[in-house]
């Protein structure tokens, strides 16, 4: 029996408030569509509590989970709020009417001058082992809110290039953590937390899994997450407003002072964290 007893008095004053609602479903049902969804409470609670392994890697089932959460969003609502938004924010008004796909290939990045934007891309492209284009991929740009689909999922990989958050465990965290606080300073709460929805699932369930089995790794996401959340605050604006085919050509380094994307850590900081949460 282990020694770690919760007992009568601490349920009692975390848990008294707790009041029985009676209810003659066969099935589950809470006032909580997301839990209320089977599938995703089960994918919820793997892929929070499991281990890594060679059968499983670490971004197992972000579509699934991602799917689940688009298909629970109230999507005129979503609508009412990019309108609200646009009529608010001219630059989220005018991101969106341009539809300016960062869909770059590597016959228009191969010429591109050393230190430019474009050249990191084609590098990346070319030697990285990831593809730029990488989620949404069947998604046809419509209207406003497949733009912002498509255009997000595009540009993720440039944002680890030009913010020096590597494509490694600390530097998605940090990434992750620092779109969150971006997004939170710039768009309502509402629609704020609807473009954070799956960030809000992949902090949480890297959080807990690391928390679990992998404290290394823990003790790195809290200093991956300060530092994405300092240098969010000196951004201009959130990342995914930015036009990333009018700076193909500008030195990295301009792009960085234009933007406020400052402090950015030396290059290679946290490349080979990866191995912390490899069995």
């Amino acid at each position: 029996m282990s020694e770690a007893k919760i007992g009568a008095a601490d349920r009692a004053y975390f848990n008294g408030a707790i009041q029985k609602v009676e209810t003659e479903s066969s099935v589950l049902v809470s006032s909580s569509r997301y839990l209320n969804n089977a599938d995703l409470r089960h994918l919820i609670a793997q892929e929070m509590l499991r281990r890594n392994g060679a059968d499983l890697p670490n971004t197992a089932y972000i579509p699934e989970v991602a799917q689940i959460l688009h298909d629970l969003e109230d999507l005129p609502e979503i609508i009412g709020l990019f309108e609200a938004e646009k009529a608010r924010l001219p630059l989220f008004k005018s991101w969106l009417e341009k539809r300016s796909l960062a869909d770059f290939t590597l016959a228009e990045t191969k010429d591109c001058a050393p230190g430019t934007l474009g050249a990191a891309i084609h590098d990346f492209m070319v030697n990285s082992g990831y593809q730029l284009d990488l989620f949404f991929q069947e998604v046809k740009v419509v209207n406003d809110f497949t733009f912002y689909l498509r255009q997000t999922a595009l540009t993720h990989d440039i944002e680890h290039i030009v913010t020096g958050f590597g494509p490694n465990h600390g530097g998605e965290v940090a990434l992750l953590n620092a779109n969150m606080v971006a997004k939170s300073r710039y768009f309502c709460p509402e629609l704020s937390a609807f473009f954070s929805r799956i960030a809000f699932y992949l902090k949480a369930k890297t959080i807990m899994k690391d928390g679990l089995h992998y404290p290394e790794a823990m003790v790195l996401n809290l200093e991956a997450e300060f530092q994405g959340a300092l240098q969010a605050r000196n951004w201009k604006y959130p990342l995914m407003l930015v036009n990333w085919r009018d700076y193909v050509d500008v030195q990295i380094s301009d792009i960085r002072e234009e933007l406020g994307i400052t402090p950015v850590l030396p290059e290679g900081t946290w490349a080979d964290t990866n191995k912390l949460v490899h069995d």
